[in-house]
């Protein structure tokens, strides 16, 4: 079977095209944006095994077939501080660097986050309009904030922050090689700020390690902005979809706000912010869901259908806000699991209670024109205009 991603990722009928892509053995061929030919993971149980088997690595460069060195868009100067993110390391590298970094996502530091949390989520839904963007009014503004004060981003400079964030994502080169440059510059420039006036934060106790060097930091930082950043954002925007496309279990959320941890759980199930995972590369030969996968190989999970399966799942293509199910790979698996989790999770939970709590009519303020998704493998929406009553 050998499968057409770039059309699928790209259809204007996102979601049937991907659930085309659920049919089938759960390892076949697909083509990549290149035209190079990919393997393609759809079951639950093996994308599991490519997350977790240490014969697939996450380094690029242990691979031969594609050739990463200019499809980024991204200005060769500052190239080298993407590729280094923690989702591009294989042990030790990665060992080391995610136990350096992971005492700042722990669940004792997340508990302390959350009234903060939840001030900014009161802000943010205290100056909104009657009717509103809710991806830019909303979603994008809470989760930049909250990184910026967890890596002790001045907020002065938290705007600029956004806008590079933002602009990190967009199809237009120029906007993202200057958003680019403009996130490694400032950087460069505040991890000499914390190497003489320390804080609490963050990126403070990322400099104060000696076996740290610079580029090592600034890429960490990167990660945790980029990946937290975007996936946050998605989620609340096509969480709040959801629920607008389903008004009964809507309805249940808001006479039962105990119950959206679970509702949370099931929107990053359903549609989670990814649709596929990042590559992974074959160091060997591998014998996966009764096909051979030879050596030197480029894998892609598809979380989208992994996320369907119904030998996990029953039911898999319903929405069910009391399905009660974490085991979904919204966020990975195995050693790569994403370390802001529990943070998004957190921002989630207080986004969705706060918001029905206010607006519980809540509903799209033009329902003759719905939102689309922005072509791509992340599923996030352009607009979100909505009609608060």
């Amino acid at each position: 079977m050998d499968v057409d991603l770039i059309s699928a990722l790209t259809s204007p009928e996102r979601d049937t095209a991907l659930e085309r892509l659920c049919a089938g053995p759960p390892v076949k061929t697909a083509t990549y944006f290149d035209g190079t030919a990919i393997t393609l993971v759809t079951g639950y149980e093996e994308i599991v095994t490519v997350l977790s088997d240490p014969r697939f690595s996450n380094d690029p460069s242990k691979q031969t077939k594609l050739d990463f060195s200019d499809v980024t868009g991204l200005p060769e100067e500052v190239r080298p501080y993407f590729a280094a993110a923690l989702g591009a390391q294989d042990p030790p590298d990665h060992t080391r660097l995610r136990r350096l970094v992971s005492k700042g996502f722990t669940f004792r530091r997340v508990e302390r986050l959350k009234p903060r949390i939840q001030q900014i989520t009161g802000e943010l839904l205290d100056a909104l309009p009657r009717e509103a963007d809710l991806v830019t009014e909303l979603a994008y503004p809470l989760p930049i904030r909250v990184i910026c004060e967890l890596l002790g981003v001045p907020l002065e400079d938290q705007d600029r922050w956004r806008r590079w964030a933002r602009g990190m994502s967009s199809l237009d080169p120029e906007i993202m090689g200057a958003s680019s440059r403009g996130l490694v510059a400032y950087i460069r420039e505040l991890v000499e700020v914390k190497r003489a006036e320390p804080g609490e934060d963050l990126l403070s106790a990322l400099v104060a390690h000696d076996e740290l060097i610079e580029p090592e930091i600034v890429s960490l930082s990167l990660s945790m902005l980029l990946a937290g950043h975007e996936t946050t954002v998605a989620m609340i925007s096509g969480g709040v979809l959801m629920l607008l496309n389903h008004p009964d279990q809507r309805e249940r959320l808001t006479t039962d706000p105990e119950a959206v941890a679970d509702a949370v759980e099931e929107f990053l199930r359903f549609n989670g912010a990814a649709d596929v995972g990042v590559f992974r590369y074959t160091l060997e030969p591998v014998e996966l869901g009764g096909v051979t996968i030879p050596a030197d190989e480029p894998v892609m999970p598809l979380y989208f259908a992994g996320n369907r399966d119904p030998r996990n799942y029953p039911q898999p293509f319903e929405l069910r806000l009391d399905r009660g199910r974490a085991d979904h790979l919204a966020f990975g698996h195995g050693m790569h699991y994403c370390l802001g989790a529990a943070l998004a999770r957190a921002e989630l939970q207080i986004v969705f209670t706060e918001l029905l709590r206010r607006f519980p009519d809540l509903a799209l303020a033009h329902p003759e024109a719905p939102p689309t998704w922005k072509p791509g493998p992340s599923r996030a929406l352009d607009t979100l205009h909505v009609r608060l009553r």
